[in-house]
């Protein structure tokens, strides 16, 4: 078989003076000719930064990928993008998923690349570096920057998921402000990304269980050194992707998908998960729905015993087998021909894969709940859909009828959820309006809602909350999310009021409140049209052209691809 002629020959391999300026100025880095002539380019896209900690070693295992690609006869250039910080970006890393995305397609198609390694960890590097790359349809192959060791203190293992106990015991004066600076200390103890199944975890099993990584990549420890093996064998594996032409559409099939739905079903992956798919799905041109996931899920139960779902730690998945052992269970609900960067198909990969804990990753027929990580609702309260993780919440309420105790945003929360007089019980239920993608704007992590102190004071732990926004994929309760349309656009979430009915039915699928058509009609009336936060700049750009939750949370205009070719020459 002819061996296409290498996309970066456009650059290097030119005569005259356009060849001259494009390898005269890379020399000066000193780099002799040899380097250029004829061998596989192959970018390296790094998020590295300071201001993310979860992708602070990214440099160190960017050398490892050098390595592969060297080994395999190719030519190594590692460039940055935006690097988006889940733990410390204002108002929240969401708003700069897109603005990534668009740096990491640009800088692909832009440059002289044969083929791409995707360095990502933190929440939102996974799904933006992948976006983009979908955009321009490049031989990618993904290394995820690995999670956290597990935190130790005072002999028991802690997490972020222990974040939000800790915040309410601080809260209803169970522990001390002061006791929190040693537990932090001890939680983030080693490089890597959250340590439990957040949305880093889960978007490093979301590449892996669509075949854009290494069998493995998910769950081995950032401070491991098989990490930075795991890296070198991908660097040596991308070369040998653009000699084979084998590119991200020819992995992200209708197929894939499916399979990341039903892997992170099983683990209880985070629920930002569909956002993000969602967002891939559009850009790679596959049609995925909203409810597909339900379909899709619906009967894959949790079979991975992880925290904030379970009890265990991502340190854990590793010694027990790793996301290969969580595949090989979930065999028969697979498409096990679809196909993966390393050229082999995914049954393939997994087939012996030999599980170590039955605690940490048990089976179908006897799964650790039966409980599915996802659900999809639809109803009067949101036209479009909402979604639930029922893995991670409490049983009694999953059929649940309250009245409503509204908060029109989150300053409105804030100011107002522990004083004395709401009017508040535990079968009230907690609704926070316009923090969607256009309300807040950006979708913050604020769904899962703290209860109120006065219920905090007498043991409630848990209660039914709903938001337009998302939910760290670390969070657990009995909390909706991403209702769609979002209160900012207008929809029937923006029209409810305190003490409406609300009634929650995840058997069934639903989530309604009691309001007539008629009296929507009246409140229609009297509603407020939402007004964006700034007339300029990203976030008007953002605000103007974001789409819906239930359609990814894209930007219109970046729907779809734009291909590897360079339409205009300057030289």
């Amino acid at each position: 078989m002819e061996q296409k002629e290498l996309r970066s020959r456009a650059w290097f391999g030119r005569k005259g003076k356009d060849g001259f300026l494009y390898r005269a100025w890379m020399k000066n880095q000193g780099i002799p000719d040899y380097e250029f002539d004829g061998k596989p380019v192959i970018g390296i896209c790094n998020t590295w930064s300071e201001l993310t900690p979860c992708n602070a070693h990214f440099r160190e295992l960017a050398e490892s990928v050098k390595r592969g690609i060297l080994e395999a006869g190719g030519f190594p250039v590692e460039f940055p993008v935006m690097s988006l910080g889940e733990t410390l970006m204002k108002p929240t890393a969401m708003l700069f998923r897109n603005l990534a995305s668009m740096d990491v397609e640009e800088s692909i198609r832009a440059n002289p690349l044969d083929g791409v390694v995707l360095l990502c960890g933190c929440d939102k590097t996974t799904p933006s570096l992948v976006m983009g790359a979908a955009s321009v349809n490049l031989p990618t192959i993904v290394v995820s920057g690995g999670p956290m060791l597990t935190g130790k203190h005072r002999g028991n293992n802690v997490g972020t998921s222990d974040l939000w106990h800790y915040h309410d015991d601080v809260r209803s004066g169970k522990i001390m402000e002061e006791e929190l600076l040693t537990i932090e200390a001890a939680m983030c103890r080693s490089r890597g990304h959250c340590a439990v199944m957040g949305t880093a975890s889960s978007m490093a099993c979301m590449v892996e269980s669509l075949g854009l990584s290494l069998p493995g990549n998910a769950a081995i420890p950032a401070a491991d050194s098989r990490r930075k093996v795991l890296a070198q064998l991908s660097g040596l594996r991308v070369v040998e992707m653009v000699k084979e032409d084998l590119k991200l559409s020819d992995i992200l099939t209708r197929r894939a998908f499916e399979n990341a739905i039903k892997v992170n079903a099983a683990i209880g992956g985070s629920t930002n998960f569909v956002i993000h798919l969602l967002a891939i799905a559009g850009r790679i041109g596959v049609g995925l729905e909203l409810n597909d996931f339900n379909h899709l899920s619906e009967n894959i139960p949790l079979i991975a015993n992880l925290q904030p779902s379970g009890k265990y730690f991502m340190e854990d998945l590793f010694y027990a087998g790793g996301l290969p052992v969580v595949l090989k269970a979930l065999d028969y609900t697979l498409h096990r021909d679809c196909i993966t960067v390393n050229g082999k198909t995914i049954a393939e990969n997994y087939s012996n894969a030999t599980g170590y804990n039955n605690d940490v990753i048990t089976t179908i027929d006897a799964p650790f709940n039966t409980a599915t990580g996802l659900a999809v609702l639809t109803g009067n309260l949101c036209e479009a859909g909402a979604v639930i993780k029922p893995s991670a919440a409490s049983p009694h309420l999953m059929q649940h009828t309250g009245k409503a105790i509204v908060f029109e945003n989150i300053e409105d929360y804030k100011a107002r959820i522990d004083t004395d007089e709401l009017d508040v019980d535990e079968n009230s239920v907690l609704v926070l309006k316009n923090v969607g993608p256009k309300g807040y704007p950006g979708m913050p992590e604020v769904g899962n809602m703290g209860i109120p102190k006065k219920l905090l004071d007498k043991g409630i732990t848990d209660m039914v909350r709903i938001s337009d926004g998302r939910m760290s994929g670390t969070g657990f309760g009995t909390v909706v999310l991403h209702v769609s349309p979002e209160a900012a656009t207008g929809g029937n979430f923006a029209m409810i009021r305190t003490g409406d009915l609300i009634t929650l039915d995840v058997p069934n699928r639903l989530l309604n409140v009691d309001i007539s058509p008629e009296d929507l009609i009246e409140r229609r009336k009297q509603y407020v049209p939402f007004k964006p936060v700034t007339d300029r700049g990203y976030v008007k750009l953002y605000t103007d052209h974001v789409l819906q939750a239930h359609l990814g949370a894209d930007m219109d205009f970046l729907v779809g691809g734009s291909g590897s070719k360079v339409s205009r020459d300057s030289h």
